[in-house]
């Protein structure tokens, strides 16, 4: 029996802070009035049964950053409607992760106030919940007698790992629940293994696109409230024995209030937050990205109008506005992969080539670099690659560079081609760099340093570093392409590159406008002085 009761609900058709231009007719009212694929979920717990003494049900938001549109946040609401009871989003705020600056951070933090606020519209209240999720879910959930737990997916180690210590922390009895609400088709329903190439796996995913492209269900105002109200925590250890590290607000509601007992109202205070961090401040936010789901939605409705016309012919200029610029919204969750293929869908009559192009990159591709991260825990590693790729690399290991760059210079734009500097500065300054150029830039740096693992860390910490969508499997896989030859196969062998394949800078030329290109992003050509 389906889960969900058709407990009718109050609800906003759509959104207030959702373009209705972009939201197409609802599936359903509400998810308790729509059949949910099973298929999206997998079960994390042993424990089935929402418990009789639950409180609440809680969505443990960490991937997909954005309210509607949002199959787990959906999932969750199902739960709390059919058990009548208050509704949660949690969101576990560590203050440093993997190569993370200010500018990813900026863009989380101020993306998540448009969730909360969209929350508080809709009567679901929103923690911010400072610390790993570890250290702060499980006891939220075992204090306020919350009764599952929902979250998303997403295939890197580190969030996995998060998982499966929330899995060996939470209540026995309390059921928990994983749905993968960024891919259209679950990852684990495209295909049960490491797949090989876009060509092994495309027909798995396209001939399941009927069952999973749906429309979505709007998140609706929930109906059922209880004592806990909206706030900001940290972690009850943080508080207790690194008082020094919290900011003086935080420790004071917490003793204002009774000590453990915290139900009250306390909305989320961002910049305590923001003073939480331990990030690279040095790397700030850029100008033309504006986070949240309304800008991103606006984005969407922008390349539709003007971008999409372009797209299956100009993408692989880089001086031509071709691309969606999508990915920042797409790597925080801010909007949905599933949405905007809904709406770019409607223009194929007009754009077909455009379409199915634009649907090639964002449905295949991206799945296959899910994928990818999800079946092969040494993603980021030259051991992950494919035992040809692995011996040519390692056989070319000896072969004498021209030019060997340190991380400083590359990350400076300092090397002796004008057109890799600008393609880095773009990066730098503008935390996004155009695809086709980002195969050309990762190519070089294989070719201009001393090892191929030093090639693919110094590749990854630079994207991760920099680009919006860094730290991410289309990144990981991006580099792992360039270098390390995954999801392509042998070429011409030559020096350094063994059969990876080879791209230069006349191969550019014939392409686009390397001169336009270098004017708007300025960047130089600098003598090599050769290392001692």
């Amino acid at each position: 029996m389906h889960p969900y009761s058709s407990t009718a609900t109050t609800h906003l058709t759509p959104p207030a802070c959702v373009n209705s231009s972009t939201f197409p007719t609802k599936v359903a009212p509400s998810i308790a009035e729509f059949k949910f694929n099973s298929k999206r979920l997998k079960m994390l717990s042993k424990d089935k049964v929402v418990p009789d003494r639950a409180t609440g049900i809680v969505y443990w938001m960490s991937r997909d950053q954005r309210v509607q549109d949002n199959w787990a946040l959906l999932y969750a609401q199902g739960l709390a409607l059919k058990a009548k009871l208050p509704l949660h989003v949690c969101f576990c705020l560590v203050p440093k992760f993997l190569d993370a600056t200010f500018r990813h951070y900026d863009f989380l933090l101020r993306g998540l106030e448009e969730v909360a606020e969209e929350c508080k519209q809709l009567s679901i209240e929103f923690h911010l919940l400072l610390g790993r999720a570890a250290d702060v879910l499980p006891e939220f959930v075992s204090k306020h007698d919350l009764g599952a737990v929902v979250t998303d997916f997403s295939p890197l180690r580190e969030p996995r790992s998060w998982v499966k210590d929330v899995t060996e922390g939470l209540p026995k009895d309390v059921p928990f629940y994983q749905v993968d609400a960024h891919n259209i088709v679950p990852v684990w329903e495209a295909s049960n293994k490491l797949e090989y190439a876009a060509r092994t796996i495309r027909n798995k995913i396209n001939n399941k696109l009927s069952e999973f492209l749906s429309g979505f269900p709007p998140v609706v105002r929930h109906p059922h409230s209880g004592k806990l109200r909206a706030q900001v925590r940290a972690p009850l250890t943080t508080r207790r024995n690194s008082r020094s590290t919290l900011p003086t607000k935080v420790v004071r509601s917490f003793e204002e209030n009774g000590g453990d007992d915290d139900t009250r109202e306390e909305p989320v205070d961002w910049a305590e937050a923001d003073a939480l961090l331990k990030v690279d401040r040095t790397v700030g936010p850029v100008a033309w990205a504006k986070p949240g789901t309304t800008a991103g939605l606006a984005v969407l409705e922008g390349f539709c109008n003007k971008r999409l016309r372009l797209f299956s012919t100009k993408r692989n200029d880089p001086t031509i506005d071709a691309l969606s610029n999508l990915s920042p919204w797409l790597h925080f969750g801010q909007i949905s992969v599933q949405r905007c293929v809904l709406v770019v869908r409607e223009h194929k009559t007009k754009y077909t080539e455009s379409v199915n192009a634009f649907c090639e990159e964002v449905i295949v591709r991206r799945e296959l670099a899910d994928n990818f991260c999800f079946y092969n825990d040494k993603y980021d590693s030259i051991e992950g690659t494919n035992d040809w790729a692995r011996i040519t690399l390692n056989a070319h290991r000896k072969d004498k560079r021209q030019y060997i760059y340190s991380r400083e210079e590359l990350s400076e734009g300092l090397t002796h081609d004008e057109l890799w500097n600008s393609a880095q500065l773009q990066l730098v300054k503008d935390g996004k760099m155009h695809g086709f150029l980002r195969m050309y830039w990762a190519k070089k740096i294989l070719e201009w340093t001393d090892t191929p693992e030093r090639a693919l860390a110094d590749a990854i910490y630079l994207n991760d570093r920099y680009s919006l969508d860094g730290r991410d499997p289309n990144g990981f896989v991006g580099c792992m392409w360039s270098i390390c030859g995954i999801h392509d196969q042998g070429w011409r062998e030559r020096d350094i590159f063994g059969k990876i394949r080879y791209m230069n800078y006349e191969g550019c030329k014939r392409k686009f406008n390397i001169a336009a290109f270098v004017s708007r992003w300025g960047g130089k050509k600098h003598k090599y002085v050769a290392k001692k």
